[in-house]
């Protein structure tokens, strides 16, 4: 079986509140891009008696064994019994950017394991293993449009579409901690939340209102990102922001972009339609 695990954007990001646990309550929506994407086989290994992981493209840091790949096979195989697999993953979303590329490899192979061997597992049951990955792991269980709060688990569908508009998605060079990021970030609660202005107000003035609290942090240890940001807007984009604690950019244009500016600026960017 192959799937395809997809990036996804924070359209808003907001930390309002430490919990109990440790963890910040965070108030965001999760958008997907399908066409940035992992390529992700799984192979039944019937004679074997381990299971096998192997990955190209772009590299993987940190040890194998914390790959969230196969912590999804192991936590299956705690509850289920089923043959072992060779597993290979293409890596093309770019690990630490803020896209959710490592979520999505560990979320689509519980579900591609769940569909080969018939498991029989729910939507609900499938997104309560995915929090046991992470916590923004069960959003792409269903991957649909969703308003994030909690430590990113309680997620509401919404009725926002993108559709037709073009995304611009800007690597920088730069690679920042998730925890250093929350570290260095206020928290407050937001007047109103990020949904209530992507669902009320049209896109040409989310910039006015839509923020990522994360940008301050990372504009004052990199101030070349900024840049990033000035480049989307001057390219034309109706909104620009950082996805995640970071460093991606991305930008969301009306007509498909000219990005002269980009290559001359000699930043590594993505375009597709959403």
């Amino acid at each position: 079986m192959v799937v395809f695990p997809n990036a996804k954007i924070n359209l808003g990001l907001k930390v309002t509140s430490l919990r109990p646990d440790g963890y910040r309550n965070i108030s965001s929506v999760f958008y997907p891009v399908r066409d940035l994407r992992d390529a992700l086989e799984i192979i039944p290994r019937k004679e074997s008696k381990k299971d096998e992981f192997h990955y190209t493209g772009l590299e993987i840091p940190g040890k194998e064994s914390e790959n969230l790949i196969q912590k999804a096979v192991a936590l299956l195989r705690k509850d289920f019994n089923f043959p072992h697999l060779e597993v290979h993953l293409h890596k093309s979303i770019p690990m630490g950017a803020g896209l959710g590329g490592g979520s999505a490899d560990g979320s689509f192979t519980l579900k591609a394991i769940n569909e080969a061997f018939e498991l029989g597992l729910s939507i609900s049951e499938l997104e309560a293993l995915a929090l046991e990955l992470g916590s923004d792991c069960p959003f792409f269980i269903q991957n649909k449009p969703v308003d994030v709060t909690g430590r990113g688990e309680e997620m509401e569908p919404i009725d926002l579409s993108l559709q037709g508009k073009y995304i611009v998605l800007a690597f920088g060079k730069h690679n920042i901690s998730t925890a250093e990021a929350y570290a260095n970030t206020e928290m407050r609660m937001p007047v109103i939340s990020p949904a209530e202005i992507v669902l009320s107000q049209p896109i040409w003035k989310w910039m006015e209102q839509l923020e990522n609290d994360f940008e301050a942090y990372a504009f004052s240890r990199h101030r070349d990102l900024k840049d990033v940001k000035d480049l989307l807007y001057l390219s034309g984009a109706a909104y620009a922001s950082m996805t995640g604690t970071g460093s991606t950019f991305y930008g969301i244009f009306e007509k498909k972009p000219d990005l002269v500016e980009f290559e001359n600026a000699n930043i590594s960017f993505f375009t597709t339609r959403l």
